[in-house]
């Protein structure tokens, strides 16, 4: 497995070095909130990415108004916590076998989903929205993109599990702040 930070132009030449061509490339693009139906998407890009053969591109966004709300905490930092969070939640730790260029992005979450799916060959996988009541209607990142991707987008619904949690039944851990409860 090779991981690359995706920040500084870093990632285009980590791909490369693994021969991989970036122009004609497969990429399979995650967005990572540390919800649980963004666990679900990140579950379902790794088996795709595999599937494909694609690099595995998982993206967490950050916003001016993190820095405002936490001032002494770096917004980037904790964007970048997030995705190893997730991946260590997820699996364990990031899944061996595949190309892994993450990408910590300053922009609302569906327009840097957008712009790291930027190719008509990439794949984009994001999670519906939060389970519940409702949870038949796509959340706002989801439609977002579902109108606006020049790629494939695959959205994928939340796992039973996390739909109705139920004493005795697996609930996932909901990130409040930088901690994890």
């Amino acid at each position: 497995m090779e991981v690359d930070p995706g920040i500084g132009g870093r990632g285009e030449e980590a791909i490369e070095m693994a021969g991989i061509d970036t122009a004609q490339g497969r990429r399979v693009v995650v967005g990572l909130s540390g919800s649980a139906s963004s666990l679900a998407a990140l579950y379902r890009a790794v088996g795709e990415a595999g599937r494909l053969g694609a690099v595995l591109v998982p993206v967490a966004a950050w916003q001016r108004a993190d820095e405002v709300l936490r001032p002494f905490d770096d917004p980037e930092s904790q964007a970048r916590r997030r995705l190893d969070a997730a991946f260590e939640q997820a699996f364990g730790g990031y899944p061996s076998g595949l190309l892994i260029h993450p990408e910590v992005l300053r922009a609302e979450a569906a327009q840097a989903l957008l712009a790291a799916a930027d190719r008509p060959t990439d794949l984009l996988v994001v999670g519906s929205g939060r389970p519940g009541r409702l949870h038949r209607h796509l959340g706002p990142v989801a439609r977002y993109c579902k109108a606006h991707a020049g790629c494939e987008v695959l959205v994928v619904p939340p796992s039973e599990l996390l739909e109705n949690p139920r004493p005795g039944r697996l609930r996932l851990a909901q990130p409040t702040g930088s901690a994890w409860v």
